[in-house]
């Protein structure tokens, strides 16, 4: 991408960005007060004993067991299924291993423009917001996002690459350009939208964490052997479309454009506007040593739990430098 052309896409994608959280934000005000409407009617009813009557119901096995209302702060999070995976992911470990609260909107398979432009994800993470500044009074010590791999893998993921036995075998760069720019610009757009909410709601900017992703192994392996939620495989199946049979080879070509998504999100965190921005590097916590990768990484995107441990152990070294 050219740098003029970087420049001035993310500014645009800021503006979007500012605009569409303030519809976010209109659209909840408005909704907060029918809610408001509707409590006053529900208290206005309300027999007089029947609060009385909640406080003393007795307390669950459960709850008397495994209550523990201590916390390192509460996390925000928005993003793919490396925040929304089943049994053990990036944000479980946070709350399990390292002792914070999340409030989560991810969801596995989003891409980032869904993200960005679609509103889904933006009006529940406001609805969180709401739920921890009113009705907990807690402010978020950070914001973290997760996204991008989904804009490649899966499906068309052969359409970044050219065939093996083609002169200019390889990535196709103009294709990985296009692609790259595409998340850079939605990603301008999110981080844009998560400070105005932020900014809006609390009064300042809360730290947002952007990471990048590591180095996979396209060998082939989807999700519990290719079946479920996540099926995959989502590299493998492009590389043998294009004649890409030998797995060092895959390697290599996927790293370098791991290596290009994560040289793209560093840049964002240098805008002015980003200040607020961290970028993690996440490559080299998983191993991609075939002796050994199998340990770290479940299926081709995702790692497995002890990989997850390893990728939460490092973004809660930058959570607990923050104040």
């Amino acid at each position: 991408m050219p740098a003029s052309a970087t420049s001035s896409n993310l500014d645009a994608a800021i503006k979007v960005g500012e605009n569409l959280a303030l519809k976010v934000f209109e659209y909840r005000l408005g909704a907060i007060k029918t809610r408001a409407v509707a409590l006053d009617e529900f208290e206005k009813n309300l027999p007089i004993d029947s609060l009385t009557e909640m406080k003393a119901m007795p307390e669950s096995d459960f709850i008397r067991n495994f209550r523990d209302a201590r916390s390192k702060g509460t996390l925000m999070a928005e993003g793919d299924s490396w925040f929304d995976y089943p049994w053990k992911d990036v944000l479980g470990c946070l709350e399990d291993e390292h002792g914070y609260d999340v409030e989560s909107v991810a969801h596995k398979g989003d891409h980032v423009e869904h993200m960005a432009y679609d509103g889904g994800q933006l009006v529940q993470f406001l609805r969180r917001l709401e739920r921890l500044l009113l009705r907990e009074s807690k402010i978020p010590k950070a914001v973290l996002l997760s996204g991008g791999g989904n804009d490649f893998a899966g499906r068309e993921f052969g359409m970044i690459l050219n065939h093996r036995l083609s002169p200019i075998s390889g990535l196709n760069s103009q294709v990985v350009d296009g692609v790259i720019e595409r998340i850079f610009t939605a990603y301008g757009t999110i981080l844009s939208e998560l400070t105005t909410l932020c900014n809006r709601a609390i009064g300042r900017k809360i730290p947002i964490l952007i990471h990048g992703y590591d180095y996979p192994v396209p060998d082939g392996r989807g999700f519990l052997g290719g079946w479920g939620l996540f099926p995959g495989p989502w590299l493998e199946p492009g590389f043998r479309e294009k004649g890409f049979d030998d797995l060092p080879e895959r390697m290599s070509l996927a790293r370098t454009l791991v290596d290009r998504i994560n040289d793209m999100l560093r840049s964002i965190v240098g805008h002015p506007e980003f200040s607020h921005v961290i970028y993690v590097d996440l490559r080299g916590i998983l191993r991609d040593d075939l002796s050994v990768y199998q340990e770290d990484w479940a299926n081709e995107l995702h790692p497995s739990f002890a990989g997850f441990s390893l990728v939460s152990n490092r973004l809660a070294e930058e959570i607990n430098l923050l104040p």
